[in-house]
C-alpha cells in the first residue's frame, strides 16, 4: 500500500508586513495580490520589491508629450514613469530608457512588454545615463532623469542599501562590476573617510564615525555587512544622551549609507557628465525634467541649468524647485525629499 502523501500547508503570511523581505510574497507579486498591495499603499507604505513613481502628474504636465515624439528615461527603475510617458505617445513615436541594474532592468522590460510596450516603441539599454550621447542616433523631444534609488533596491537586504535588515554591505547599482562599499571602506584612510562623509552627505559626526571605523579595523574586526556598519556608527555616537541616541544613530546611518552609495557608484561624476552632454541630445524646444533627492544633486542641476540659460543653451529653466504635494508625501513617504527642476532647450 502506497504511503499517503503528507499534506503540506502553505507558508503562513505573518501579518501585513512580515519581517523578512523574502517572506513578503504578496507584496512581491503585486499582480496576483492586487487588493493587498492597494491596502499597503493606502496606509502610506511602499510594498516590498515595488517602486511608486514620484511626481508623475507634475512631470507629464511639464513635458507636454505628444504622439510621434521621441523621448528618453535616463533611469528606468521599476518603469512607472516610462509607462506613463509611453501612454502619452498613443503608439506613435519612440522611447529609449537606460538602467545599469541588470537585475531590475530585465524584470521591468518583461513587465512593460506584457503591458504592450514592446521593442517597436520602447528600446531599453543596460548602460549608464552618463553616456546619454550614445543612447540613440536621433535627438529627443523630452528627457526625464529620476536620480533616486529604486525601492526594489532599498528593500532587498541582499543589495546592501538598507541598515534595517542585515545583508552584505554592497550598495552598487550594478552588483556585477566595480567596488562594493565594504571594500571601499577598507581602502580609505581616516581623513579620506571624513571627507567622503562630509562632501556626500554633510554628516555632522563624520570625524567620530570615521575614527570608530578605523578603530574597528585596527582591532582586526570587519565591516562587511550593513549591521556591522550600523553597530560601528552606534558605538561612535554612544557619547550622546541616551534619549537622543536612537534617533541620531538612525539619521547618521541614513547619511553614511547615502555617502557610500554616492561614492561607489560615482554618482556626482555620472550626473556631471549627463548634464554636460544633455543639451547636445535635445531637439530645439526639447524639455528635460530632473528629480533630485539630496542637496548635492540639486546644486549640480541648478548650477548647470542656470549656466545653460546664461549661455543661451536653454531658453528657460525653473527658478524654483517643484515639490510633491502633501497628499503624495503622505501616500508615499519616500517622496518627502524630492525636488524637481526643469529646462527647455533654446
Amino acid at each position: 500500500m502506497e504511503e499517503q502523501q503528507q499534506h503540506k500547508r502553505r507558508k503562513r503570511y505573518k501579518g501585513t508586513h512580515p519581517r523578512k523581505f523574502s517572506e513578503k510574497y504578496k507584496e512581491l507579486n503585486p499582480e496576483k495580490y492586487q487588493d493587498d498591495v492597494k491596502k499597503i499603499i493606502g496606509q502610506g507604505k511602499t510594498p516590498a520589491g515595488m517602486h511608486i513613481s514620484i511626481m508623475v502628474q507634475e512631470i507629464l504636465d511639464f513635458l507636454q508629450i505628444q504622439p510621434g515624439q521621441v523621448g528618453y528615461d535616463a533611469t528606468l527603475g521599476y518603469g512607472g514613469h516610462t509607462r506613463r510617458m509611453l501612454e502619452c505617445l498613443h503608439g506613435q513615436g519612440h522611447m529609449y530608457a537606460t538602467d545599469v541594474d541588470p537585475i531590475e532592468s530585465e524584470k521591468t522590460k518583461k513587465r512593460l512588454a506584457e503591458l504592450g510596450f514592446g521593442e517597436d516603441i520602447l528600446t531599453i539599454r543596460r548602460m549608464n545615463f552618463s553616456e546619454i550621447d550614445k543612447v540613440a542616433d536621433e535627438k529627443f523631444d523630452f528627457v526625464l532623469a529620476d536620480l533616486g534609488v529604486s525601492s526594489m533596491q532599498i528593500d532587498n537586504p541582499e543589495r546592501g542599501f538598507t541598515f534595517k535588515q542585515d545583508g552584505p554591505l554592497d550598495l552598487r547599482l550594478d552588483p556585477t562590476s566595480g567596488t562594493s562599499a565594504a571594500q571601499r571602506l577598507r581602502e580609505l584612510d581616516e581623513d579620506e573617510l571624513v571627507g567622503l562623509l562630509v562632501e556626500n552627505s554633510d554628516e555632522p559626526y563624520a570625524q567620530c564615525i570615521a575614527s570608530e571605523i578605523m578603530r574597528t579595523f585596527a582591532r582586526g574586526e570587519t565591516i562587511d555587512t550593513t549591521r556591522q556598519l550600523y553597530d560601528a556608527i552606534a558605538r561612535a555616537l554612544s557619547f550622546l544622551p541616551k534619549s537622543e541616541q536612537k534617533d541620531m544613530v538612525k539619521k547618521s546611518c541614513q547619511r553614511c549609507f547615502q555617502a557610500l552609495r554616492i561614492d561607489v557608484n560615482s554618482e556626482f561624476e555620472v550626473l556631471y557628465a549627463f548634464l554636460e552632454k544633455l543639451p547636445t541630445v535635445l531637439k530645439p524646444g526639447g524639455r528635460v525634467a530632473i528629480l533630485t533627492f539630496h542637496s548635492g544633486e540639486d546644486r549640480l542641476v541648478k548650477k548647470a541649468f542656470k549656466q545653460g540659460v546664461r549661455d543661451g543653451v536653454y531658453r528657460e529653466a525653473a527658478r524654483d524647485v517643484v515639490r510633491p504635494s502633501a497628499q503624495e508625501c503622505y501616500q508615499n513617504p519616500r517622496a518627502h525629499s524630492t525636488k524637481m527642476r526643469w529646462a527647455i532647450k533654446a
